[in-house]
């Protein structure tokens, strides 16, 4: 006889959730056993975030039955559901960032000695979990000097310290390194066979083929499929997702060999982090950047915009341009579309209109805000960009991670920029909205604005891209074009195997 399967540590049946008059969960049943990593999987907006908010206390479903061990639960509040063992690991990170790794992990559940805190405890604790970890964070420094790897590594030893029984992360690798993630997966195998539920939130389909057991798909809200890992492909997974097949995600690349050089960098340092970088740019092109985490693309455009402090010579249509803040480089016509939305590219606290006209009024120096011009760019750009909105009145933090990335691509466009910068626009995305976004990056290539596109995945620098300028260490060590373009030569120059020298008859 076949093994029996475990019974469920957590099972949902009939829950139901809605946001003023919108139902985002219609009646959605879903179950995770214990030691398992069971993957859930779904466009941006199919309801995943908010299942797990209402199974672990942040949200309250409006109906419908969660069980934890056989026995009804109805969680208040995320401390409750701590306290059960039910953990969520979000996105969006919930550290304190004046405070240390040791703070964070502990905080709420601080060990005492005598009635006083045990700080040497935590420290030494706290030492012992980032270990896990293979990092090598001070538990003393506070979060907020960290990098964004470094703040999840905390966020996930946070999530460790609750000993939970059920965990939930929300996509969890979205800022890690490769290395960084390979770290993250032999944890996640040592809590499965340790006994521990995991549900495993990513859109990464190739993290899911090689993590889950399980895997649930989510549609608009509804249960579509829960399947063995094992009977899908990613090619399945993907029509689950979006209901359709997905064939040709990328565009053609097309563009005049002749077309003129728009924009031209010689010999740009920026402060400590990038050294005589040097490339052009062509009207209607794509130009890829790729490298690993810390090669310095986007501190290369953060100083070529005026966020940083930057030396060299930069010419735009054969003409000198002096940028000595992102203002400049605004009234030049150069657009930059932020790797963080939340915390650089939108205001999540403001309506939508007020967001999407807020860049464009800073720009012309309007000086009053015209409510109906706004309300009509909103509803010109939700029709345009395919923003999914339940209200024209919502927040901008409303939005899911996909729609949001909508509404910065509008926000910015409506400076009508020559030059439009995108660092990771398609970072925590669904496969389905990506390959909009790609569509998106193609017309406007082809309308005549020449486009920088940042990406650490390489499959949408090489699918998308003209040409591919590859960093390593702050400077340029190869530009591409042609069939060099493919995963191998590019991570040759990653990771200084090749050096520039080597590619003179590719330089542009």
């Amino acid at each position: 006889m076949p093994p029996t399967e475990p019974e469920p540590i957590l099972r949902t049946h009939g829950l139901r959730k809605s946001f003023g008059p919108i139902e985002v969960l219609h009646g959605i049943d879903f179950d995770v056993r214990p030691g398992e990593v069971h993957a859930l999987l779904g466009e941006n907006g199919a309801g995943k975030s908010t299942l797990m908010k209402c199974l672990s206390g942040y949200l309250l479903a409006d109906a419908g039955e969660v069980r934890l061990n056989g026995s009804v639960v109805r969680f208040r509040d995320s401390g409750e559901a701590e306290g059960a063992g039910v953990v969520l690991i979000h996105q969006e990170f919930a550290l304190v960032e004046d405070l240390g790794a040791a703070a964070n992990i502990f905080l709420g559940r601080e060990p005492t000695r005598r009635g006083l805190l045990d700080r040497a405890r935590m420290e030494r604790e706290a030492r012992e979990l980032l270990a896990q970890l293979d990092t090598n964070v001070d538990p003393r420094i506070p979060v907020g000097r960290l990098g964004v790897s470094d703040q999840q590594m905390v966020e996930i030893a946070k999530a460790v310290a609750r000993d939970a029984r059920v965990l939930f992360m929300d996509e969890p690798t979205d800022v890690l390194t490769g290395a960084e993630t390979e770290v993250l997966f032999t944890l996640i195998r040592r809590l499965r066979d340790q006994g521990v539920a995991i549900v495993y939130v990513s859109h990464k389909l190739d993290e899911i083929e090689r993590i889950a057991d399980r895997v649930t798909i989510l549609r608009d809200g509804d249960h579509v499929a829960t399947h063995a890992v094992s009977e899908l492909d990613q090619a399945k997974m993907a029509r689950l997702m979006v209901g359709r097949e997905l064939t040709d995600m990328y565009p053609e690349k097309t563009i005049a060999p002749d077309e003129p050089v728009v924009l031209r960098v010689a010999g740009l340092d920026v402060e400590d982090r990038v050294t005589n970088a040097s490339f052009e740019l062509r009207r209607g092109e794509v130009l890829g950047f790729a490298g690993l985490v810390g090669a310095g693309r986007t501190e290369l455009f953060e100083g070529l915009i005026g966020i940083r402090a930057a030396s060299g010579r930069i010419e735009l249509d054969g003409q000198p341009l002096e940028i000595r803040t992102p203002e400049d480089a605004h009234r030049a016509g150069i657009a930059y579309l932020t790797e963080d939305r939340k915390g650089k590219g939108l205001v999540t606290e403001m309506r939508l209109d007020e967001n999407l006209t807020l860049q464009a009024l800073e720009r012309f120096a309007h000086p009053l805000i015209d409510r109906p011009a706004e309300r009509a760019a909103l509803r010109e750009a939700v029709d345009r960009y395919d923003i999914r909105v339940g209200s024209l009145d919502a927040l901008a933090g409303e939005l899911s991670g996909g729609n949001q990335q909508k509404l910065v691509v509008a926000k910015i466009l409506l400076g009508d920029p020559r030059i439009l910068i995108l660092d990771e626009p398609t970072r925590g995305i669904d496969v389905g909205t990506k390959r909009e976004i790609y569509f998106l990056v193609h017309q406007l290539a082809q309308s005549g604005i020449a486009v920088i596109v940042i990406s650490s995945e390489l499959p949408e620098i090489i699918g998308l891209s003209h040409r591919v300028v590859v960093m390593r260490s702050g400077r340029i060590t190869g530009i591409l074009d042609g069939d060099d373009i493919d995963e191998h030569e590019i991570v040759q120059y990653a990771t200084g195997l090749k050096q520039q020298g080597d590619l003179h008859d590719h330089a542009a």
